[in-house]
């Protein structure tokens, strides 16, 4: 906008400017061919029983007329507006308008005299200045932009290895505390206090995949397999059952057998785990979870509901880094990736939710990418 109005504001004083110039100069040329056919006309010997060749121009008209400016002899075809000496211009038509000595050119009291004037060579060559002005000004924009951006870009290639390298670290504890909880359980009865660490580090784990994801999520190709839906649905309730036991959430589940589904394990892991953490996150304490996977018609539908807190904007919530209820923790890029996951694989998804009484998401797959194996 500032380039906009630096450019157009002198663009216009110069055409305006310019204008002026164009009219002074076609006055003075109307000027010239008025005093050619004056001239012509004082030569004219009128005692002679000889015609008058009146004077003719290429691009220029001219009339003489009486008085009440009424034509004697006229090649100007544009009705004249402004009937008094001097010079003229009306919509893009210049002419100039001559006294003449009284009874002197064929009892003619005026002569008028006239042309198009066309501003054209001003516009164009306005329009070359302000193209190589913004040619110019693009490619020192550019050369300036990314002289000063690239600090910046430095600085950001620092600290995305600097997340790469931290996840990686992060992942190394997470993977040897959740070993050596299991290891423990095996040989020692049930402790509260590592069930509850058990349960921090998954969902620890659950926000590091999600970083890993939206790292890797541009650069990687998510190859597609055919996965057992039913029985990889059962793995995740498992998984988070320890975390719903934490806050005394039970975990229901109805899932139809032998339902396949041809998806990538890595996205659908995000769909999955996404719902199933904030199911629980945002449910009441001593709540129920329901989970159902099952076919209707020609649908496969996968459905997350809780008795929970409810959602206030169910568009608002797909939007990164944006959380409803920011003491509920996380970073909010959970469901913005199962939102660009889903999306992608054209995954139809209903929202159906009520503050204080929970939400549902129902997940639609649609043929060719499930099916239903009953052997």
């Amino acid at each position: 906008m500032l380039v906009a109005v630096l450019l157009l504001v002198p663009t216009y004083v110069y055409v305006t400017y310019m204008k002026h110039v164009k009219e002074i100069e076609y006055q003075f040329t109307l000027k010239g061919q008025s005093h050619l056919i004056i001239r012509a006309m004082e030569d004219f010997d009128q005692t002679q029983n000889q015609p008058f060749d009146y004077p003719r121009f290429q691009s220029l008209q001219s009339g003489l007329y009486d008085e009440h400016f009424s034509p004697l002899f006229t090649l100007i075809k544009v009705p004249l507006m402004v009937h008094k000496t001097g010079y003229h211009v009306q919509d893009n038509y210049a002419y100039i308008v001559v006294s003449l000595p009284e009874r002197r050119y064929f009892d003619a009291a005026y002569l008028i005299v006239g042309g198009e004037i066309s501003y054209v060579s001003i516009y164009q060559d306005v329009v070359i200045v302000l193209l190589v002005i913004s040619i110019l000004i693009f490619i020192l924009s550019l050369f300036f932009l990314n002289r000063f951006a690239l600090r910046f870009q430095r600085v950001n290639q620092r600290l995305d290895r600097f997340i790469k390298d931290s996840m990686h670290e992060i992942n190394t504890p997470l993977s040897i505390i959740n070993v050596n909880i299991d290891l423990y359980n095996r040989n020692n009865s049930t402790n509260k206090y590592l069930q509850r660490i058990k349960a921090a580090t998954k969902t620890l784990a659950t926000i590091y995949n999600d970083m890993d994801y939206l790292i890797k999520n541009e650069r990687v190709v998510f190859e597609y397999e055919m996965i057992n839906l039913s029985q990889y649905l059962r793995e995740r309730i498992d998984y988070f059952e320890e975390v719903a036991v934490l806050r005394n959430i039970t975990i229901n589940s109805q899932i139809t057998d032998g339902i396949m589904l041809f998806f990538n394990p890595t996205q659908l892991q995000r769909i999955v785990d996404n719902n199933i953490s904030n199911a629980i996150k945002y449910s009441y304490e001593e709540g129920n979870i329901d989970i159902t996977l099952a076919t209707n018609n020609d649908e496969c539908l996968m459905i997350f509901k809780d008795n929970g807190v409810g959602i206030k904007d169910s568009k608002q919530i797909f939007e990164r880094y944006y959380r409803e209820n920011k003491e509920k923790g996380g970073f909010g890029i959970g469901l913005n990736i199962v939102k660009s996951i889903i999306d992608h694989a054209n995954i139809d998804l209903r929202i159906e939710s009520e503050e204080k009484k929970g939400s549902t998401f129902t997940y639609c797959f649609h043929p060719p990418s499930f099916k239903v194996d009953n052997i």
